[in-house]
């Protein structure tokens, strides 16, 4: 199986957080989870999407940290492949 690039993780990200309502105009690196009405059972479930898709676990210490949809793709980036 070949790598995932960082605009591949991104984009999956985005997916899913459209299909938990977020609105894709909004979603960019920088936004946080509040400002696109992301709440912690969303985290939940993005946390198991990564994990099903990029052998990669989320911990809940680390999604506490994780506060931006960017913070979380460079987190999947540096772990996965």
């Amino acid at each position: 199986m070949p790598a995932a690039t960082k605009d591949q993780i991104q984009e999956r990200i985005t997916e899913a957080l459209v299909g938990f309502g977020a609105d894709r105009d909004q979603i960019k690196p920088e936004a946080d989870w509040e400002s696109i009405d992301v709440d912690s059972l969303d985290l939940v479930e993005l946390a198991q999407i990564i994990e099903e898709e990029y052998g990669v676990k989320m911990k809940e210490e680390d999604m506490k940290d994780l506060k931006t949809v960017g913070d979380a793709v460079n987190f999947v980036a540096e772990r996965a492949n």
